[in-house]
């Protein structure tokens, strides 16, 4: 393991929230940097354990403004050739619908050097500390992830709902509440029952996090009336019945409704 150079951007995974688990890496690289570029989703506890001297927001905004990723971009790149140490923080890990990609592409054009350091995606955590296993011998061999949040200025979805909506696999959607309205009923056109299990997790890893189970049928009712937010994972399939029997015996596991 190299120490923190200076000139260099690292790419790094917050994973889901906790602060416990965070890399090894990561804690490393967030003792030594220069300055923390990070959005909200690393949470609370973890920014807050970052000096505010060297940490930068360029996540949410006030007014609900966002900065643009192109600003993100040319900031990471005017920092690193100012010499600085400079850590990019995202939550989950940097690949798995973080732009990740798409920081990594813009350092190398600007010949920045960089280093990816993996976190643990919140499609892989949540369900994990929700008491839900992705994969299960007896209901699902298979798991897909998905993004409820396409780019905007795309002409149609590139997720086939329908295709999704005729297979028995663990469907995962990040990003998916505030859609909710739109893919659920694409869902159930291809096939998936109303009766099929699902659960929102909100905040994973999170001091706040909470779990609430409904079926896909009820799903959008639920959402409203239990005033479901961001930052939540929404998981779909027969696995999310599991959770009932094996909370209480889970140490450490958030026993929500």
């Amino acid at each position: 393991m190299t120490a923190i150079e200076a000139g260099v951007v690292y790419l790094v995974g917050a994973g889901p929230g906790d602060p416990g688990l965070l890399t090894v890496r990561a804690v490393e690289l967030l003792e030594s940097a220069d300055v923390v570029l990070h959005d909200k989703l690393p949470g609370e506890e973890i920014l807050g354990a970052i000096p505010p001297e060297t940490r930068e927001d360029v996540g949410k905004r006030a007014g609900g403004e966002w900065t643009p990723q192109e600003y993100t971009n040319q900031r990471m790149v005017e920092l690193a050739r100012a010499d600085n140490a400079v850590v990019r923080l995202k939550g989950g890990d940097p690949f798995v619908f973080g732009r990740g990609g798409e920081e990594m592409e813009a350092l190398a054009a600007a010949e920045v050097p960089f280093e990816v350091v993996p976190g643990v995606s919140s499609a892989v955590a949540a369900p994990a500390l929700a008491g839900i296993p992705l994969t299960h011998r007896e209901h699902a061999s298979a798991v897909t992830v998905v993004t409820g949040h396409e780019d905007p200025t795309k002409s149609a979805t590139a997720v086939e709902w329908e295709r999704l909506g005729r297979s028995d696999e663990t469907l995962v959607v990040l990003m998916g509440v505030g859609k909710l309205d739109a893919y659920v009923p694409l869902l159930r056109e291809g096939g998936r029952p109303a009766s099929t299990p699902l659960a929102f997790i909100e905040r994973a890893g999170w001091p706040q996090m909470r779990v609430v189970t409904t079926t896909l049928g009820e799903a959008v009712a639920v959402r409203d009336a239990e005033s479901i937010s961001p930052p939540a994972v929404i998981i779909i399939g027969t696995v999310v019945a599991i959770r009932a029997a094996v909370t209480r015996w889970a140490r450490g596991m958030r026993e929500t409704p």
